[in-house]
């Protein structure tokens, strides 16, 4: 079972997402949280495996609890809820450790599958929410890009191939066709990939990628 914390201000969201997550066997929601001091709270008690986390909450925001839970010892898994009118807190989200962002009007099946994703280390973004992303972080080709291209020159040739398929926002699953590798090989040349630019997870990865020029 994947234990999920679900953290918003809004009580009627919480319930929504509630009630959605429970509809599959293999979710338990163990707690809710309104605000990011009661989500630290609850994570301590709780262990949960994923937090659905809200950014703006008005008495401490998530971009705060987020930060406090990366420090954990074991940290739980940080989905971002969002609907992208907050784009401006989404790099700081990142920095903090964040591993994905799953829009609130997002379908059943897109959020079960987005906490599945977290709970299994393969946190990921869909291809349409990472173009969202990748085109509100868009800078001037230089310096960016020479700076990216730069930090690349660490990565084997494999490695930059699955570097491309992740800024495309292809699962683990998704790459190993494409690329003709076992699912546990994709696995092991991401979390190189990711050691060696010294970034923390895969939309990091995407963003650096979309900077060096590898996805449109």
């Amino acid at each position: 079972m994947i234990r999920v914390l679900i953290v918003d201000d809004e009580w009627m969201v919480r319930a929504m997402l509630r009630t959605i997550m429970s509809a599959y066997d293999d979710i338990d929601v163990v707690g809710e949280a309104g605000d990011g001091d009661e989500a630290v709270r609850q994570s301590h008690a709780l262990r949960p495996d994923v937090v659905l986390m809200d950014i703006r909450m008005p008495r401490s925001d998530g971009l705060t609890a987020t930060a406090a839970l990366s420090r954990f010892a074991v940290p739980p898994k940080v989905v971002v809820l969002t609907t992208f009118d907050l784009d401006e807190y989404v790099q700081t989200a990142l920095r903090h450790g964040a591993v994905g962002f799953l829009l609130k009007d997002a379908t059943a099946d897109q959020m079960a599958t987005a906490v599945r994703s977290a709970a299994a280390g393969d946190a990921m973004l869909s291809p349409q929410v990472t173009r969202k992303l990748l085109h509100r972080f868009a800078e001037p080709v230089s310096p960016r890009r020479e700076d990216a291209v730069r930090r690349l020159a660490v990565l084997t040739d494999k490695e930059r191939e699955v570097l491309v398929a992740v800024g495309e926002g292809l699962t683990n699953s998704d790459i190993g066709r494409r690329l003709y590798l076992s699912e546990a090989t994709v696995k092991s040349h991401v979390s190189r990939m990711l050691a060696k630019l010294q970034l923390t997870n895969r939309v990091q990865a995407a963003i650096l990628a979309h900077h060096a020029g590898l996805v449109n």
